[in-house]
């Protein structure tokens, strides 16, 4: 058991509506609701600017603070960074930014924690399409692991397999999977309720079937942009040929909107389907879109798990997701299907119709499952309290 002065440092972006950030906060619920020496939390900032869950943190506990983390401002962060280890007593740092974190690493040099952790979340810069200069920086950060990193971190099994365990040089340093794990408890809701509720905000008809997409929109509208990671402009194409082919089809996007959405918004516009696509934007009622829904579409060209598919898996609600999801993310086989990225549009229509056709197991069973997975917030927080006093059984 933890200490009650056992302290961690959290080091992310900002606190947005991404994945990591919406673990931390459920991190934070949990640790507040557990007994006396479970971990306090610190959050650095490093884009220095406040966002969606900054005031919530606050409030669950967390002492948030911002230091801008850019060329221009290096001597400003350091000269921050350094004060805050010096007084933060911590005993354990969790930076949440793959590569860049060893640059960190070195700045904090005879400040740093015991435990120092390296965690990736998505694609490393080193590997998708970056500048020169950004591939540069990141390598060298890779390497400053080397001495400083004491466990390193991800998303999924895939994500370790694929990117770090062929790095020879950093195979002596103790590594695993981390899931980012979430509170079932949000999915109790009544799902009859919940079906009845979202019909009624959109003044869609009580038969309509509803297939939801869930993250961000990707900058560019064109289908083959291999930078549009979470694919928004193929699932725009799916849910328009869905809807033309079944007059009971309506679709959602939950997510931040992008300069591309308007280009999307107008095909959707020009095969008359305004009325039944829309684009949400941010909503923070995402347990309530997924029990009302009929399926989740998620094309992504890269996810390091996509949780999204895991809570739509707690909701009950069926999955069609492309094969560069990992087959960790499957929970509730009966209800998820993954397509590879170079099916036509026809395939995905036709999974996409079969899942909101199929029958589906019983919805608390499906919650039940995913409660006793390593996607619970209760076996993830373990997980975080055994790496940060070094007890973390790892692979390597």
């Amino acid at each position: 058991m933890a200490q009650p002065d056992f302290r961690v440092l959290h080091i992310v972006s900002s606190l947005g509506m991404g994945g990591a950030e919406t673990w931390l906060l459920q991190l934070l619920k949990h640790w507040r609701r557990s007994p006396e020496g479970a971990p306090k939390v610190d959050i650095l900032v490093t884009s220095g600017n406040r966002s969606v869950f900054d005031d919530e943190a606050e409030a669950l506990g967390a002492r948030v603070f911002y230091a801008r983390y850019s060329r221009r401002e290096v001597a400003t962060f350091i000269r921050r960074f350094r004060r805050l280890l010096r007084t933060g007593n911590y005993a354990a740092i969790h930076d949440h930014q793959d590569y860049s974190s060893g640059w960190r690493f070195l700045m904090g040099t005879g400040l740093l924690p015991p435990v120092r952790v390296t965690h990736f979340h998505g694609p490393m810069v080193v590997n998708v399409h970056a500048t020169r200069i950004q591939r540069i920086f990141a390598r060298a950060g890779g390497a400053l692991l080397i001495p400083y990193a004491s466990f390193i971190s991800s998303t999924s099994r895939k994500l370790l397999d694929d990117n770090l365990l062929q790095n020879r040089w950093l195979r002596h340093i103790p590594k695993s999977a981390v899931y980012c794990g979430f509170d079932i408890k949000r999915f109790v809701l009544n799902p009859a309720e919940a079906r009845a509720a979202l019909r009624r905000e959109f003044i869609w008809p009580e038969d309509a079937k509803v297939i939801l997409f869930a993250g961000r929109a990707d900058k560019w509208a064109d289908i083959g942009n291999p930078t549009n990671v979470k694919n928004s402009a193929l699932a725009t194409a799916i849910g328009i040929d869905t809807a033309l082919r079944d007059r009971r089809i309506h679709m959602l996007f939950a997510g931040a909107l992008s300069t591309g959405v308007q280009i999307l918004e107008q095909r959707i516009a020009k095969a008359g389907l305004s009325t039944r696509i829309k684009f949400l934007g941010l909503r923070k009622d995402i347990e309530q879109l997924m029990l009302g829904s009929d399926a989740l579409l998620f094309p992504s060209r890269f996810e390091g798990l996509g949780m999204v598919a895991v809570e739509a898996q707690a909701a009950g609600l069926p999955v069609v997701a492309s094969t560069m999801v990992p087959s960790e993310a499957v929970v509730v086989p009966e209800i998820f299907e993954r397509v590879g990225l170079d099916a036509t549009i026809d395939v995905w229509t036709e999974a996409i119709l079969a899942a909101i056709n199929r029958e589906r197991p019983d919805f608390s069973e499906c919650r039940s499952r995913v409660e006793r997975s390593r996607f619970s917030i209760s076996n993830s927080a373990k997980q975080l309290e055994a790496i940060y006093r070094g007890e973390m059984p790892c692979v390597s």
